[in-house]
């Protein structure tokens, strides 16, 4: 939320806000950024030297790739050497004597790190993104040994080549891998098995702007100031961006770059294809007021992780780096690959551009889709398991009004027999936007409230933002004050000032360690009146947006912690500020509990602390569909805990949108229910019937899956992969899947083809892959894949489907909340595939401590051949079990599996034979559906969740 432009004194104390679409002018272009244009320029020079290879993509002049490119940068005679895990070389520019120090080193998962920067800076450069975003700050990456690295040299073509061999041996990605640089002009290729996978500079887009003294008299414009509409930046330290092109050889897609409102797979922004776009992707956090489809615009939140697939390999790039950054795309259909390698393919050339700090490039070498993930959850660790009310329904806007509104949320929800776990506030519940504070005409009494709330099993969320009111008689922004947590003027002689919803404030810097504590303290049940164990946090505007500042942000040029400039940390401080809270809430209790914390503004690592959305979206049909890219780039990306507004912020859905929306909106990681200020009130019995019905019942799907949806975080807190899923990462050699991004995989065994269209005559198009058997989960019917068929849905349906071969995990009494089902027996449903089989997990812990750590669960593998369904404890769980698991185990003694329902079988089957702890007994089958063999139920086996058993059908 946020007021558009820049703001009137006036307007910001009313705040007034107006509906309307996007500013374009409030946001740079390329041609508006100084140094993006610089280097798209020097690459456009480049790709025009004579002797240039054109491809056959249609990328425009200088398509094709080549290591004997036209650039200007070469390898120092010499300067190649190995020390430890890491290669180094001296590179320079044939115009200067600046050597550029380039560092290779190589993890033993067989991702590869290229680092650059001056051998011997004129000063510092920023070089603390690895501190924030790396697992254990950068320090404990599991680096290879020198002994494991082979370093060979010879010469190709009339220039020196270095090649580095290695091998990995760990997971589905072992191989031989090796890494070659060329010395003139220099490039870098990642090799597996002597094929190209990543190359680096074989366009010849590099450039460097090392540092410099200004120089007298004229100079570059925009190099050492620059002017966007009538803000000024001082550039202190001059030019000092760097540029560099990467190529995914063999592929014709690539993933990930979030946050855009594009499709999944990134369209070209170079080179006259008829959908390219005319901008590069913009990775720079800002408030994008109603922001537009179909755009490379910045959005709230930047991760710089692309993955690159193919039907052979997958392969990814992370560019550590959180200046402003753009990044060009072309496609090219044949390429020459290298002059090493002289061979034609496909390849994807990206152009990378970064406005400051240092030049840190990880290189994953897959080669499968899980190999990507572990190698980049190596780096930035795994989405850990959040709170189960978190998975839940969450009902907010922006506002309700006072308690009795609250409440009366409450009450009207358990009338409706609507199941939900949490409740929003927005910022009209503090006292004039200071925030720690409530509104007391409104709030008089939050902590009974809360109470009431937690009694009936329901959560608090209140927005507590980065900005802090100016006011010497508020608490909050006094002792800030007094002890120098606040972010600087460019001359850091004082605090900067800017406007937000409070008026005039103040920004707390979170790049100062003390200041990031001191924030957590005040989440302290002590220090925020009125808190209760119950009330969770919502971080909003922390780009951060600034009403009256450029681009509706901060002045690059301000002052941070240790004298950094704004510029090289800017997409870092919504994180830091999303930290800073999560441990807050964290230390606030102790034994400590897990927190919850919703960011709009994120950047690698983010996941580490909680949830993100995709923000200020309209309630319309094109949003409806934006979401499904829009959250998969951030899945692809390793942000899981995504979501968006379900029935869209600004404006008023009418009833079938809005009941469309609720139906895709189960299927978020992150379902919340949220609108502006200005909107009518949207509540699901507001709708009338039959939409009340329509939305009460998919939200009652999103509870019956619960266990289904823990399970998979679970497993994305272990190994990095994906809540939601394109289609590609299930299916990696389905071609004609690579670009699909309205159907969708909610882990592996449920697939979700929304309905996003008004017209209700206009069937959806359902492919079902592989030769596979696929259910409707609703009546069970089954289609066998491969197969595409139009699947026509009634305003009550949902076209979601079981992939055969899957066990799923369910609890089917009704609850009016996660937290009140921790003790709910479980429902198995067995879709029997193809082959007559079938496997699954189901994963169990408290839902909030962090026990779980220390073996406090159940996790078993669930099988089904041959007719025999078994429960084995998985290979994480400690046999035989620790302290801590057989004290959870004995806990939920009671919890059972109550009913199994076998989807699929073949042959009609009359008995079941449960064995378990030596017992064993039989019971008669029964069958739902007309099809005697469609739907076996085995009612209340009665087998604990804990416990190793058995069930035999005959």
């Amino acid at each position: 939320m946020r007021v558009s432009g820049l703001l009137h004194l006036a307007a910001v104390l009313s705040l007034a806000v107006a509906v309307e679409a996007v500013k374009r002018e409030d946001f740079k272009t390329c041609e508006q950024s100084a140094f993006c244009l610089r280097h798209r320029r020097f690459a456009e020079e480049i790709a025009q030297a004579p002797g240039w290879p054109s491809g056959g993509g249609g990328s425009g002049s200088g398509s094709g790739l080549s290591a004997r490119s036209a650039s200007p940068y070469s390898v120092v005679d010499g300067s190649v050497r190995l020390e430890q895990h890491t290669l180094v070389a001296l590179v320079s520019h044939k115009d200067d004597q600046v050597p550029l120090r380039f560092e290779v080193s190589f993890l033993a998962s067989g991702t590869v790190r290229v680092r650059a920067q001056e051998e011997e800076p004129l000063a510092p450069r920023f070089d603390d993104t690895q501190r924030y975003t790396l697992r254990d700050e950068g320090r404990a990456l599991p680096y290879a040994l020198l002994e494991d690295l082979r370093l060979t040299s010879t010469t190709a073509g009339g220039a020196a080549v270095h090649t580095v061999n290695y091998t990995t041996t760990t997971g589905d990605g072992a191989g031989a891998l090796s890494v070659r640089i060329t010395e003139r002009p220099w490039s870098l290729t990642l090799l597996r098995n002597d094929k190209p996978a990543i190359q680096l500079n074989s366009r010849g887009f590099f450039r460097f702007e090392h540092l410099r003294s200004k120089p007298d008299g004229d100079v570059p414009d925009g190099e050492w100031e620059e002017t966007f509409r009538t803000w000024t930046d001082s550039k202190p330290r001059g030019p000092e961006s760097f540029g560099l092109d990467v190529s995914f050889a063999g592929c014709q897609h690539v993933y990930g770059i979030p946050e855009h409102a594009s499709p999944l797979s990134l369209k070209s922004t170079r080179g006259g294809a008829k959908d390219a776009y005319d901008q590069p992707y913009r990775l720079y956090n800002l408030d994008v007021f109603e922001y537009e489809i179909d755009n490379p615009m910045a959005l709230y939140g930047s991760v710089p992780l692309m993955l690159a697939h193919s039907a052979e390999a997958t392969t990814g790039v992370l560019w550590l780096n959180a200046a402003e950054t753009w990044v060009d795309v072309a496609h090219e259909k044949t390429s020459t690959i290298g002059s090493l390698f002289r061979r034609e393919e496909p390849a994807v050339v990206t152009h990378w551009i970064s406005e400051a700090g240092v030049m840190d490039v990880f290189l994953f070498p897959g080669p499968g889709v899980p190999d990507v993930y572990k190698q980049y959850a190596e780096l930035v660790e795994q989405t850990p398991l959040p709170r189960d009310f978190a998975l839940g329904h969450h009902q907010s806007r922006w506002n309700y009004l006072d308690e009795a509104d609250v409440l009366s949320i409450n009450d009207r929800m358990h009338e409706h027999d609507i199941p939900y776990d949490v409740v929003w506030l927005d910022i009209e519940y503090t006292d004039g936007k200071r925030y720690f504070t409530w509104d007391a005409a409104k709030f008089p009494a939050p902590a009974a409230m809360q109470d009431r709330l937690a009694r009936d099993g329901h959560q608090l969320v209140v927005v507590i933002d980065p900005h802090i009111k100016r006011d010497p008689e508020y608490r909050v922004w006094a002792e800030a004050n007094d002890r120098g947590f606040f972010v600087k003027t460019a001359d850091g002689a004082g605090n900067f000032q800017g406007w937000c919803w409070p008026g005039d404030s103040a920004w707390i810097d979170y790049f100062n360690p003390d200041a990031a504590r001191w924030l957590g303290e005040q989440y302290g049940l002590a220090k925020f009146n009125g808190s209760t164990a119950s009330l969770f946090v919502w971080n909003d505007m922390n780009e951060p947006s600034v009403f009256n500042g450029p681009e509706i942000s901060m002045d690059k040029d301000l002052q941070h912690h240790g004298g950094w400039e704004h510029r090289a940390v800017h997409n870092l401080y919504g994180m830091l500020y999303h930290q800073a809270t999560a441990n807050g809430l964290r230390a606030r209790q102790s034994p400590a509990l897990r927190p919850f914390v919703l960011s709009r503004a994120y950047f690698a690592g983010s996941q580490r602390y909680g949830a993100i959305w995709t923000g200020d979206n309209a309630a319309d049909w094109a949003h409806l569909r934006a979401s499904v890219p829009m959250i998969l780039s951030n899945n692809v990306a390793g942000m899981h805990f995504a979501g968006a507004d379900v029935g869209g912020f600004f404006g008023n859905p009418d009833a079938k949108l809005l009941t469309r929306w609720y139906q895709l909106g189960v299927w978020y990681p992150f379902f919340r229910a949220h609108a502006h200020i200005d909107t009518k009130r949207r509540e699901p019995w507001l709708m009338g019937e039959p939409y009340l019905t329509h939305i009460r019942d998919a939200i009652r799907e999103r509870y019956r899956l619960l266990p289904y949806w823990y399970t998979l975080f679970r497993e994305a807190s272990l190994t990095g992969m994906p809540l939601v899923r394109p289609m590609w990462v299930e299916f990696p050699g389905e071609k004609s899947l690579f670009a699909e991004d309205k159907t969708f995989m909610v882990g592996p065994a449920i697939m979700v083809a929304p309905v996003t269209d008004p017209d209700p005559m206009l069937p959806v198009e359902v492919v079902f892959p592989l030769q596979e058997n696929w259910y409707d989960m609703k009546t069970h019917e089954m289609y066998n894949g491969p197969l595409t068929r139009q699947i026509s849905a009634g305003l009550g349906d949902m076209l979601v489907f079981a992939r055969g071969g899957s066990i799923i995990p369910t609890r089917e009494r009704r609850r009016r909340s996660a937290t009140l089902m921790r003790r709910d027996p479980f429902t198995l449903y067995v879709y029997v595939g193809r082959t007559g089989t079938a496997s699954g997990k189901l994963y169990v812990d408290d839902g909030e401590s962090y026990d779980y750590e220390g073996g406090a669960f159940i996790e078993r593998e669930l099988s089904f051949a041959k007719a025999r369904l078994v429960s084995r404890p998985s290979a994480r769980t400690a046999s035989p079990p620790s302290a801590a698991q057989a004290a959870f185990s004995k806990r939920m003694a009671a919890v059972r599996i109550e009913r199994v329902v076998v989807v699929g079988l073949r042959n009609p089957l009359t008995r079941a034979t449960i064995r378990e702890n030596g017992d064993e007994r039989t019971v008669e089958l029964g069958y739902r559906g007309a099809k005697v063999d469609a739907e076996c139920v085995i009612r209340d086996p009665a087998v604990r969740i804990g416990n190793d058993w058995e069930i035999v059908l005959s």
